[in-house]
Parts: C-alpha cells; sequence; structure tokens
C-alpha cells in the first residue's frame, strides 16, 4: 500500500467519523418566539388566553365562535402537553342567549390543568353530538401553563 493510499483512507475514516458524529448529536429544539395575540379564524376567535402566553393552573377561555359550532351553548375545550396527552378538559358556555345563529356568539369558561406545567396546546373544538366524524372540527393554538 502506497503513502497517498493509506492518507486516503485516513482522510476518508475522519470524514466519516465527523459526519457520523454530527448525525448522531440530538437535535437541539429552535426556541420560537411567540408574541402573545389574540387567535383567530374564520370560525373561533379567542381572545383570552392569547397564543403563546403563559397562563395559571386555572384559567378563564374566552372568546366568539359561530353558533354552529356549540350544542346546547356548549363549545368544548381542551389543554394538551407537549407530548400531545390530554391534561384538562371542559366545556366553555355562550354568554349570549342568541346562539342559535352561523354568526360569532360570545363564550367564556374556566379550565382547571392539575400536575402539569409548561408548554402546551389550547384546543377548541366544535361540538359535534352526532356519530358523523366528518363534522368534527377543531382549532387550536400554543400555551404555556405555569
Amino acid at each position: 500500500m502506497n503513502l497517498n493510499s493509506l492518507w486516503l483512507i485516513v482522510l476518508a475514516l475522519l470524514v466519516g467519523s465527523l459526519g457520523w458524529w454530527f448525525y448522531a448529536q440530538p437535535a437541539t429544539p429552535v426556541p420560537i418566539d411567540v408574541v402573545p395575540q389574540p387567535f383567530v379564524s374564520e370560525n373561533v376567535k379567542v381572545s383570552s388566553p392569547l397564543i403563546g402566553a403563559t397562563v395559571q393552573k386555572t384559567f378563564t377561555v374566552k372568546g366568539e365562535a359561530r353558533g354552529s359550532w356549540m350544542f346546547e351553548a356548549n363549545l368544548p375545550v381542551e389543554v394538551r402537553d407537549a407530548n400531545g396527552k390530554r391534561v384538562s378538559t371542559g366545556y366553555t358556555m355562550s354568554t349570549s342567549e342568541n346562539w342559535m345563529t352561523a354568526e360569532f356568539v360570545p363564550f367564556e369558561g374556566t379550565l382547571t390543568v392539575e400536575n402539569y406545567s409548561g408548554p402546551a396546546t389550547l384546543v377548541v373544538s366544535k361540538d359535534n353530538p352526532s356519530d358523523m366524524r366528518e363534522l368534527d372540527d377543531s382549532v387550536s393554538f400554543p400555551i404555556v401553563i405555569e
């Protein structure tokens, strides 16, 4: 084996080792700076909590949703942890007597999260009492549980 071949083998081993080392390193999550602001979609507007807001373990969910998203003036909400596991579930109620409309109607409710703190997702779901899953719908956004 000549000297050039030996250098090529050493160089290939070095490059391969460095490539493996970089590839094998765990990914470092990149923090996402979210400016707290109201959540707005075509069917739901949440004014509290704001997107990315840090909330207490018991907090109020407040906003407006299209009446067609409610059933008997209820609107389901839940909190999921960073792994998507449900850590709290409940209902908000329309604060208007005129919730049977396609227009936006106000809602408000309180959620309590026990035994969890950290990044989470607030999910607001369409209340669908039927067995027709194609009518399910939801919106979600990040929050932080203190």
